[in-house]
């Protein structure tokens, strides 16, 4: 059963023609100390909407038409501003998120207010402060929202990756996950697949987080795909530095051998069981350490 608020709130919205978070152009019909009262174009100069000297960005006379944001000022009243939304419906950017809701998220277009990103539009779950690639457009019910699926965009506004070599470095931000890794959008325009065995097993980026990842393979059509993970030679270099670290750290032995498991390996050294092997294998050739009853052990210089 809607209570009378709500029906209220209803019969308002049917009587107007705008509502808040969409941009109008609206004239001004009146002045007061306050600021300039724009026509809302309902018959009635008790809904004309107020345009405060403080949401001004120059000074506007009657009969002037101006571009505004319109939005709800805190008691709940249709209220105009000259700071309108940088970007326009359709278009991409990195915005930042600048509040999360139990509904959603909040990010900075440049408006008086910030546009809401309800939990549909999402990719991940984005916090205070991070920068994602968002698209600007109006939602059902005319107000103006953000959404974070912009695969056509992206796909629109990338180029091909014509003179990439294999090896070389990209750097770009995380803009979608599935279930078979993380695309990310480069500097260049590139589109770029980084597969999940080409992340880290802990601590993988967030969408929105900016990376630089190393070229594996330049395929047909252009694309990309790419690893956060270090070349195989530089990485059994830091792998076998991380083993001997934790040796040192125990006194020169550990309870960990190619015999552990896959999961264990993960928990201790965030590393896969197969890099674990190799970095054991090359210490074991340099004869720096010895594997015993499924422990390993340092030898001494």
């Amino acid at each position: 059963m809607k209570t009378k608020t709500a029906e209220a709130d209803m019969e308002e919205q049917v009587k107007r023609k705008y509502g808040p978070s969409s941009v109008a152009v609206l004239k001004v019909v009146r002045e007061s100390e306050l600021g300039a009262f724009l026509d809302a174009e309902t018959g009635n100069t008790s809904d004309d909407i107020l345009l405060h000297k403080n949401q001004q960005t120059h000074p506007v006379s009657i009969g002037d038409e101006v571009e505004v944001f319109l939005y709800l000022d805190p008691k709940r009243k249709l209220t105009a501003s000259m700071r309108v939304p940088k970007m326009k419906e359709g278009q991409i950017a990195r915005l930042q998120v600048i509040n999360v809701s139990r509904d959603g998220a909040f990010v900075d277009v440049g408006a008086e207010r910030g546009i809401f990103m309800p939990y549909a539009g999402m990719r991940g779950r984005p916090q205070i402060g991070e920068v994602v690639w968002a698209k600007l457009y109006t939602d059902k019910s005319g107000r103006l929202a953000v959404t974070m699926e912009v695969e056509d965009e992206m796909r629109r506004a990338s180029q091909p990756a014509v003179k990439v070599k294999k090896g070389q470095m990209v750097t770009g931000a995380i803009y979608n996950y599935t279930d078979a890794g993380a695309f990310m959008f480069s500097e260049e325009r590139y589109i770029v697949f980084i597969a999940n065995k080409e992340m880290p097993e802990q601590n993988r980026p967030r969408v929105g987080e900016v990376v630089t990842a190393r070229v594996t393979f330049v395929r047909p059509d252009g694309r990309l795909n790419a690893s956060l993970r270090e070349a195989k030679e530089k990485a059994l270099i830091s792998d076998s530095q991380r083993i001997l670290e934790l040796l040192t750290s125990r006194g020169g032995k550990m309870p960990y051998s190619d015999e552990s498991s896959p999961e264990v390996i993960r928990d201790k050294f965030g590393i896969s069981k197969a890099a674990f092997k190799r970095a054991l294998g090359h210490l074991l050739r340099e004869k720096r350490i010895e594997e015993k009853d499924g422990w390993t052990y340092l030898k001494e210089s």
